[in-house]
């Protein structure tokens, strides 16, 4: 039977004789479902409708995006250490092309996901590389395609993946909301979209849901952005094409809290 993907989020679902009869990432506040209603893939299909891309953003880290463009239309970074290789967020779409890329850059070490709108077909990305993938388990629920060999679930506030690599839970987006720091050279911020890298790449922005437009509380972006001043990075790589700032990224993330909490509080004359 074949494992359904909602067309407007690209998560993949438990195999079944039918689609799903809604798909409960997008009926969620923070997502959507579109007018023109919901609708479902497959892996096959979408291999045949799509290739993937791939850009260096920097050394040792590139990324995978699908052409045209897929869901939500997110990024996925691969992410290259002596320790192995990190793919961080994951997408709809995997295909025979890119399992051989990976594999010829060294397979992946493990993969790491921000938040359940990126989990996309993860469960093929595992079986393709045999490598586990690291969800915080606070979103556990939101999981639609489970699989205990795959699938690993983390605890508490950070979490050691490989040497210079290490989750944190950030929370804001999703109560497992995560990041990840890879502390080589000055330091980076892989991001997705917990904190969303805004266009003119000099701030930040902090919301419950985007296309909703439902914002978190001060005291909550407050205490994200504490959370982020404690480690050490110059470079933040966010959820989309040309979404990164790289460098002065940490004073970024601290301006862009005063300003929201400034905004949202009635701080400022509009």
């Amino acid at each position: 039977m074949p494992h359904f993907i909602c067309t407007t989020c690209a998560t993949q679902f438990a195999e079944a004789a039918a689609p799903p009869p809604a798909c409960p990432i997008c009926e969620d506040e923070r997502q959507y479902v579109p007018a023109r209603g919901q609708g479902w893939t497959t892996l096959p299909a979408l291999q045949r409708a799509h290739s993937m891309g791939w850009r260096e953003v920097a050394p040792n880290l590139l990324a995978l995006r699908p052409m045209p463009a897929l869901g939500i239309d997110q990024r996925a970074l691969l992410l290259r250490t002596p320790a192995g290789n990190v793919l961080w967020d994951c997408l709809g779409l995997l295909d025979p092309a890119t399992v051989d890329l990976i594999k010829g850059l060294g397979g992946l070490a493990a993969i790491a996901i921000s938040h359940p709108h990126y989990y996309g077909c993860m469960v093929e990305w595992s079986r393709a590389f045999n490598a586990p993938v690291w969800l915080h388990t606070a979103d556990q629920a939101h999981v639609m395609r489970p699989d205990a060999a795959a699938l690993r679930f983390w605890e508490g506030e950070e979490m050691p993946l490989l040497p210079g690599v290490t989750l944190h839970r950030l929370g804001g987006h999703f109560a497992g909301a995560t990041v990840l720091h890879w502390a080589d050279g000055e330091g980076a911020l892989l991001c997705g979209d917990i904190l969303q890298v805004l266009p003119d790449r000099k701030f930040i922005g902090f919301m419950r849901s985007y296309p909703c437009l439902i914002p978190l509380p001060p005291a909550e972006v407050a205490r994200m952005a504490a959370r982020c001043a404690a480690l050490r990075f110059e470079a933040i790589y966010g959820a989309f094409h040309e979404r990164e700032i790289v460098r002065g990224a940490q004073a970024a993330i601290a301006k862009s809290a005063t300003r929201y909490a400034a905004w949202v509080q009635g701080m400022v004359e509009p």
